[in-house]
């Protein structure tokens, strides 16, 4: 009876210790939702508000998929198919940015 007792104890602590997590990360995620409401009512020029939204914004998203979509606890092979996937977003969205640059498509 007494085993039951402590594995029902540390069971309790365990649940706890993630509920204080996850209530820790959604406080954390309401201050960085203030600090980007914040940042679209302050006058900043927009290259510097668009790049502070996103480093923002990427940290939210962040927290929600190691987190809530609990990839903190995953192995190693998922967490390098899901760093694999990053690098090719990064390239696909910096792809414009070298195909305007080298005049292809302009127009003289």
């Amino acid at each position: 009876m007494t085993s039951d007792h402590a594995a029902t104890s540390d069971h309790a602590a365990d649940i706890d210790r993630h509920v204080r997590i996850y209530i820790t990360v959604f406080v954390a995620l309401m201050v960085l939702t203030i600090i980007t409401v914040a940042i679209s009512r302050v006058h900043l020029p927009v290259p510097i508000a668009v790049t502070l939204a996103l480093i923002v914004a990427t940290i939210k998203g962040s927290l929600v998929a190691c987190y809530f979509m609990h990839l903190v606890s995953e192995k190693k092979l998922i967490l390098a198919v899901l760093v694999l996937t990053a690098v090719f977003f990064a390239a696909l969205l910096a792809l414009p940015v070298f195909t305007v640059s080298d005049g292809y498509g302009v127009h003289e």
